[in-house]
């Protein structure tokens, strides 16, 4: 499938599950990697983006079997075999595709290693600013060359290094920057610290734990102790919430629907989606799970006519994925929503400031672009357009999600890029589109490897 075409709907009654959590995949593979023995990993989400790092982690040792995979993507469940924290030289340069927090991660992971290794990525990733990591690294000793065409930007070429603990205080509050500097901590002698000017997604502290590795904070401080060794643990990936939020905006913004997902990540550094949609006029109620490590639970929306909100500055670094589909709702809502403090889109996959707001135009919406966001007037109706992605996969899914409610038959261009964060959208959509009511409907494919 090469596009969507999407036409709008007069119903959603349905209840589905969404795919393991994209953050928390990244950061299970990479810590059951560096574990001192067999991990299984339930619900792993097989994203082009986590299987480059899970294949990252391969070259470097740590082997895995598949137990179980999403038909025609990969593995869900399977088990990594740990290495102990002694990872071996890649046989050649390891290829992060487009994902930047498989690559920002490993670059903090490889650091302080005795080998010379090198990460590249597509050329989406290769435009994408990296000397957020290489310079809190750098005071730590690493050596990293990067060799981009754009200043900053990768490849990276990383050479062996002895690494000193430091103090950081990020100048911007980024959970792969911070988790970056963490990983590259554990191959230090003695404390490192990260201080956030703003709390941001705490999976890396949250995980570390779940394999018992100490982290302390105080405030907006994390400080971890080099030289600790993951001890292997099996661990079960929520389903993520970045992906639900289309679902989320869907029934929010149609009056009289009514939504459940199930076992969905609650982890309230992730959770702005549901706080904002709620303000918006939306009612969703959370019912947790007793769970230890991260908060998982069933999300149930009740459809309502949104009104327009403003997005605190406190809220943006908890919910920029959500962004693009959040736009679509304020352009489905009465009134006007002012986001702004979010000149961060600006070096995502793509310019997603822009894009969003290109894009709401082309379907009727009336926006006004800021250097750091954007104004929407809603209420008014959007209408069918032809809208490309530029390779981006929130902008693929949130305008899927805007031509639900407009009129004609909407086509997103260049949805390939979906597969990055959300194997199996292209069926839920599917199902949502021909308002489909039986859990049964969503389920995606599975199978068991001969």
């Amino acid at each position: 499938m090469s596009e969507f075409r999407v036409t709008s709907i007069s119903k959603i009654h349905a209840e589905f599950s969404v795919p393991g959590d994209k953050s928390m995949s990244h950061r299970a593979a990479i810590l059951g990697g560096l574990s001192n023995g067999t991990c299984t990993i339930h619900n792993f989400l097989p994203s082009e983006d986590c299987l480059n790092t899970l294949n990252a982690m391969k070259a470097l040792g740590a082997e895995y079997e598949v137990i179980e995979e999403l038909a025609g993507y990969g593995p869900t469940h399977l088990r990594i075999h740990g290495q102990s924290m002694q990872l071996k030289a890649p046989a050649k340069p390891i290829d992060c595709g487009n994902s930047g927090t498989g690559m920002r991660l490993l670059a903090g992971l490889l650091t302080g290693q005795t080998f010379t290794s090198e990460l590249f990525g597509d050329a989406s990733l290769s435009s994408r600013p990296m000397g957020r990591i290489t310079i809190p690294l750098a005071q730590m000793g690493a050596d990293i060359e990067t060799l981009g065409e754009k200043p900053g930007c990768a490849p990276l070429r990383i050479h062996p290094a002895t690494l000193s603990p430091i103090t950081y205080e990020m100048p911007v509050a980024s959970a792969q920057v911070k988790s970056a500097v963490l990983l590259a901590g554990m191959f230090a002698k003695g404390t490192t610290t990260v201080i956030q000017p703003a709390i941001t997604r705490d999976h890396t502290e949250r995980m570390l734990a779940s394999f018992r590795v100490n982290t302390v904070q105080t405030g907006n401080s994390i400080s971890i102790i080099g030289g600790q060794v993951p001890q292997a643990c099996d661990f079960t990936v929520p389903g993520d919430i970045s992906s639900a939020a289309f679902w989320l905006v869907a029934a929010a913004a149609l009056p009289g629907a009514r939504l459940t997902l199930r076992n969905v990540g609650l982890n309230p550094t992730r959770t702005a989606i549901i706080t904002a949609l709620n303000r918006m006029g939306a009612r969703i109620i959370e019912t947790p799970h007793q769970a230890t490590g991260e908060p998982i639970g069933d999300i149930e929306v009740h459809g309502s006519k949104l009104k327009g909100t403003t997005i605190f500055e406190s809220e943006i670094p908890n919910l920029i994925d959500e962004i693009p589909v959040l736009a679509v709702a304020a352009a489905l809502a009465d009134g006007t929503t002012v986001i702004r403090n979010a000149a961060e889109l600006r070096v995502k996959e793509t310019d997603r400031i822009t894009t969003v707001v290109n894009n709401l135009r082309a379907m009727g919406g009336n926006v006004t672009e800021y250097e750091d966001g954007m104004e929407i007037t809603g209420g008014s109706p959007l209408h069918a357009a032809e809208i490309d992605s530029f390779g981006d996969h929130r902008i693929a899914m949130a305008f899927a999600i805007a031509g639900l409610f407009a009129s004609g038959e909407t086509v997103i261009r260049n949805i390939e890029c979906v597969n990055t964060s959300y194997p199996g959208f292209a069926h839920h959509l599917d199902a949502i589109r021909r308002e489909k009511t039986m859990p049964s409907d969503f389920m995606l494919p599975t199978t068991r490897p001969s």
